[in-house]
This record gives structure tokens, sequence and C-alpha cells, in this order.
């Protein structure tokens, strides 16, 4: 089967600045692709944006605020003319027992996992349309298809990008805009807030994913021929029998 050429193809990557976001950075602009770089943190954008030149863009955003986001996208229009990919990886956990949790915590988990997803994907749709390929791309987590102990505001939030994919994927598939979902387990990130000693203990122990293997992935299904979609990847280490 033979692959899409990605050279000259435009990317925006939320959740830029680090870990799955960063490792998808480089592994696009090795495939050729303009990569637009998201994330809230500036400085650290721009110190992994000097690795690569001018084949990134830098544009700080919170994916959170809806007018920065229709203005992000905007402006990305204006100067690219289109979008062939939007990666919505920004994401926040927050690691308690139910009974212990915050609302402010719900609160930043929905933000950034549900309503940051949904703000891009709005922004991005007009964009798309018309690209051969063009695809959106989310990460969920093997917590959004098993509750998790400790995460299970975050669950329901990944619970809720795999419910919003499956929807929204009958309504773009007319227009031939792929939807795709990136399920990962356990990944050696900075993510999560509240991470005890033991869950990193249990990364430890199951050989966890990097975030390089999530990029791969993500390249693997943007690289199909512009017909074939890729609904699903759901991915763990090889020893994690159980979410």
């Amino acid at each position: 089967m033979k692959m899409q050429d990605l050279a000259g193809k435009i990317a925006v990557i939320t959740g830029a600045s680090s870990g799955i976001g960063a490792a998808t950075v480089k592994l696009l602009v090795d495939e050729g692709v303009h990569v637009i770089m998201v994330a809230r943190r500036a400085e650290r954008l721009a110190a992994l944006a000097q690795r690569f030149g001018d084949k990134v863009t830098v544009m700080q955003a919170d994916v959170t605020d809806q007018a920065e986001v229709k203005a992000l996208f905007a402006a990305i229009g204006e100067r690219f003319g289109g979008l062939d990919l939007l990666f919505n990886n920004a994401g926040l956990g927050v690691s308690a027992k139910f009974e212990q949790s915050t609302a402010a915590d719900w609160k930043s988990m929905i933000d950034v996992n549900i309503h940051g997803v949904l703000n891009c994907t709005q922004a991005a749709i007009p964009l798309l349309r018309g690209r051969a390929g063009a695809m959106i791309c989310s990460v969920s987590s093997v917590g959004g298809r098993y509750g998790v102990e400790n995460w299970s505001v975050y669950s329901a939030t990944k619970y809720a990008v795999i419910g919003f994919h499956d929807a929204l994927r009958k309504e773009l598939g007319p227009d031939r805009i792929r939807v795709t979902v990136i399920e990962p387990g356990a990944v050696w990130t900075e993510f999560g807030e509240n991470v005890s000693e033991a869950l990193q203990n249990r990364r430890e122990q199951l050989d966890a994913l990097k975030s390089e293997d999530v990029a791969q992935a993500l390249v693997y299904a943007f690289a199909q021929p512009a017909n074939v979609l890729i609904e699903e990847i759901l991915m763990r280490p090889v020893l994690q029998v159980a979410p």
C-alpha cells in the first residue's frame, strides 16, 4: 500500500511544548510537514522551535479560551490558506480519589480535555475542508475506555472525547475529513498532577510507552491514503494487561 507523501502539508499540534506534542513535531517535520506549534508556555515553544528553524511556526494560545482559539485559526487561515491536520494533544489530569477531589480540579480537566478539543476542532473544520487526506486526531486514553481508580473525572473527560469523535466522524465523513482517536496507556511524559510515587513506579514496571511511540501512531494514521480512515488506535505497553 502506498502511503501519502506528507511533504508540504500543514499541521497544528496543541500541547506542543513537551511530551507527546514535542515528539510529534519532530516526526512530522522529518516527513516534510510544516508544523504550527501551539501551547501556553511561550518560552518552552520558542526553545523547542530553535531546533527546527523555518520548518515550524510558533503560536501561543490557551485552548480553553474560545476567543484566543478563533483568533489563532483565523491567523492560520490567512497565512497558510488551509490546514491538513489538527492534532488535539493538549491535556490535563489530576489524580485523586473522587471523594477527595475538588470542583476546581474538575473544571480544569473539563476545560482542557473537553472544551479545548471542542474549541480547536470547531475552528479548524473550515480550514480542513477540501484538503485531500485532511484529518482531525485527538488524544484520548485507555482511561477513556476503562475507568481507572483515582482518575475518575479524568476518565470521564476522555470518554467524552471518544463519544464526540464517534459522532463527529459521521458528520465530517461526507466532506472526506478523517476523524481519529489515539488512546494510549501508560506513557513516560510530564503529564499529570498529584501523580503518586506508586504510579511512577508502575510506569517503570510496565516499561511504559515513550512519547515517540504515540507520535509514531499519529504519523501512521495521517500518512494513510486519503480514502483510508484509521478510526481508533488503542495502544499500551505489552506488560499493561489491565488499565
